[in-house]
């Protein structure tokens, strides 16, 4: 008998513990999100029934990292645990320095306070929000060089994460002394979790050669890209995962990472280069802001855990089992008629709040309205990813995000199949009163990374 081709998929674990969801009522969702000025991340956890606000620190710890806890070494100085979380980072990213940091966004703000400035330029195919926050904090210029299929969200480009080389190339020859480094995120979260392609990282590494520019990797989805890479790119089936991350790795000359995404920790990230001078620089602001290089700000029992998640999301079965379920939501959604921004990304699904709510204009924020609908209606919390987040500009001015999208962010081992069914159900309803959803507009904002804490309120 033939190996059977099953359509159902598991989770590719089984669950030792449980954690009680409160199953709230219509107008309980109502009072929750108008009492926080219709602001999903100040809405209280214990509010939300499937909680797709990020993947970001909400994934299940297996069995063997809750096991590695146990041998975390709190030791100020030189703990072992940091020699383990070092080389399991250095078994996919063989970087001579890597400095742990308590989240992505610490490494960032490190990496950039060297190598920013007012008049810096820094090229990315897609910042994300405190890639860019961080970026600008310092007087530099973030610019987004992504492919011209990322604007397309109907577009089935298998890589629209890809940069625009040409682009980069131009920005190079035009500015080149500005330009400190190239960053790569992998894969785009902005752009909708679309992954890079080996290709397009070996012809961004040319020009950058040609330049003499190092390239950064802002790597915290390095397993799905190097998935997609394997599944999607001519020339790499077959490869095992961990031989395409350590390509992508060999052509960089470092990278950020949060921790809290594929390394499957709930805290945690790094910095890691070649550069010597350039670590020794980085470490004096760890030193100051985040603790002692060999802990930075993380206790031992974290970078433990992290590096057993290193290990585990190499996993091909862990990974099939990740793309696929995504896009189980993603397939479902296109063929009830939902606007989706397609190929499914690796850890979300983006509906185009633009496309799906064509009467609210951009400056009424459709993205923030279907949220807050997707809220009240079944008590999904997701994330806009639009003019809400990046339409603010560093003169205080404001204008249209290039899409308008709703970021159904699935945690890694948290939901099963049938809460996936559940969020599948909650944006039908909303689909079929879409009509009747209004734009908001902000009552109060702070100077940067708005979306966290700024209020809204409904137009009319």
């Amino acid at each position: 008998m033939d190996a059977p081709e099953f359509r159902t998929i598991i989770e590719p674990f089984r669950i030792h513990s449980v954690e009680p969801l409160r199953m709230t009522t219509l107008e309980q969702r109502r009072q929750a999100v108008r009492g926080v000025g219709y602001n999903l991340f100040q809405v209280h956890a214990q509010d939300v029934i499937v909680d797709l606000l990020t993947d970001s620190g909400t994934g299940a710890m297996s069995r063997d990292q809750w096991a590695a806890l146990q041998h975390g070494d709190e030791s100020y100085a030189g703990s072992p645990s940091y020699y383990i979380f070092r080389d399991a980072v250095r078994e996919l990213f063989p970087f001579e320095h890597v400095i742990p940091t308590h989240q992505g966004r610490a490494a960032e703000r490190i990496l950039f306070s060297v190598v920013g400035g007012p008049g810096k330029v820094i090229p990315n195919n897609t910042h994300f929000d405190t890639t860019r926050a961080n970026v600008e904090h310092t007087g530099a210029t973030a610019v987004d060089l992504v492919g011209p299929e990322a604007h397309d969200p109907a577009s089935t480009s298998a890589f629209k994460g890809d940069m625009d080389v040409a682009a980069l190339e131009a920005l190079l020859r035009d500015r080149g002394d500005d330009v400190p480094l190239v960053m790569m995120t992998i894969t785009n979260n902005s752009g909708g979790g679309q992954p890079v392609s080996l290709a397009n990282l070996r012809r961004v590494r040319e020009v950058c050669d040609r330049y003499g520019k190092p390239l950064f990797l802002d790597a915290c989805r390095f397993a799905e890209n190097a998935w997609f890479i394997r599944e999607k790119e001519d020339g790499q089936s077959g490869r095992d995962v961990t031989d395409i991350v350590r390509e992508m790795a060999s052509l960089a000359d470092g990278m950020t990472m949060s921790a809290k995404k594929d390394p499957m920790g709930n805290i945690g990230g790094w910095l890691a280069m070649d550069d010597d001078d350039l670590a020794r620089r980085c470490r004096d602001l760890l030193v100051l802001g985040e603790g002692f290089p060999t802990y930075g700000g993380l206790a031992g029992r974290d970078l433990e855990a992290i590096a057993q998640g290193l290990r585990e999301v190499v996993h091909h079965d862990y990974l099939r089992y990740r793309i696929r379920s995504t896009a189980y939501l993603g397939d479902s959604l296109v063929a009830a008629g939902i606007p989706v921004l397609t190929p499914v990304g690796g850890h979300a699904v983006y509906i185009d709040a633009r496309a799906m709510l064509p009467h609210i204009p951009p400056l009424e924020y459709p993205g923030q309205s279907l949220a807050v609908a997707l809220y009240e209606a079944g008590g999904v919390r997701s994330c806009e990813i639009g003019t809400v987040m990046f339409g603010r500009q560093p003169d205080g001015s404001e204008r249209p995000a290039a899409l308008d999208l709703v970021r159904l962010a699935i945690p890694r081992r948290t939901y099963t199949q049938s809460h996936i069914d559940y969020v599948i159900e909650a944006c039908l309803h909303v689909a079929a009163h879409s009509d009747e959803l209004t734009g908001y507009r902000i009552v109060d904002e702070p100077p940067t990374l708005r979306h966290f804490t700024a209020t809204f309120e409904p137009v009319g």
